[in-house]
């Protein structure tokens, strides 16, 4: 279904945040239609992992409405925010180096009270990556940095989000396993209906399975346009890209 036809799941209207008197995001705003993913590009410090952090209430709004599925998420806790249906994996991926592969996924499902569906989501994500299927009794710090990749998305997809944030999942990682990660996003949105907000500094990877894109600089979005639209215009990444 396109982007056209598909209800919004996620709305950020006039998102003001940051750290301590200085704001970093300046009057966001931003769609993000069900089922689809939307990449976040940009330079460094255009404030990308800021509003991924703000979306997922690791920091405090100054001002702005957030809402997902047309609930308003202002001053909702984070553990209610998971059980509302978002995933945050952020930028080091956040695993525990001691705990095990199964341990550490298991903690992406405490929170839920359905047990034996807690239970199929854990088989799901073995049957996903094999991997970790392989190594469910190694410790996190006996992983590779793709496994590592693997298993801070597993923790996430345990929990069923509807929407996953997702932040510089290829950092450090052999161009070979950025690729598998990134065609592991567009397959999660096709077969489950996963809506993915993808904050990313390897733009062409990002382009290539969003299906928008949005430009950030200086903490605003200078434009949002449809990723193949990104891809193909050379006037537009020359002037916002880069490239």
């Amino acid at each position: 279904m396109s982007a056209d036809s598909t209800p919004d799941l996620l709305v950020v209207r006039g998102l003001v945040a940051g750290y301590g008197a200085a704001p970093v995001l300046q009057a966001i705003d931003l769609t993000v239609p069900a089922g689809t993913i939307a990449a976040v590009v940009g330079a460094n410090g255009a404030g990308k992992t800021t509003l991924l952090r703000a979306l997922s209430g690791m920091i405090r709004p100054v001002a702005g409405q957030v809402l997902l599925a047309g609930e308003d998420l202002r001053g909702t806790p984070v553990e209610q925010l998971v059980r509302r249906g978002m995933a945050h994996v952020p930028e080091g991926r956040g695993v525990i180096s001691e705990l095990t592969v199964d341990e550490n996924l298991r903690l992406g499902g405490l929170w839920r009270r359905d047990r034996a569906d807690a239970g199929r989501a854990l088989d799901e994500v073995y049957d996903l990556f094999e991997p970790l299927a392989r190594r469910r009794k190694h410790l996190g710090h006996q992983l590779s940095g793709g496994e590592r990749q693997m298993l801070a998305l597993g923790r996430a997809l345990v929990g069923r989000p509807r929407l996953l944030l997702l932040d510089e999942p290829s950092l450090g990682l052999a161009p070979r396993v950025v690729a598998r990660t990134m065609a592991l996003l567009r397959q999660l949105r096709d077969r489950t209906g996963l809506t993915v907000l993808l904050v990313e500094q390897n733009v062409r990877s990002a382009l290539a399975v969003a299906d928008q894109g949005v430009v950030m600089s200086l903490g605003r979005v200078v434009i949002a346009a449809p990723a193949a639209k990104l891809r193909d215009d050379v006037d537009l990444r020359h002037a916002y890209l880069g490239f």
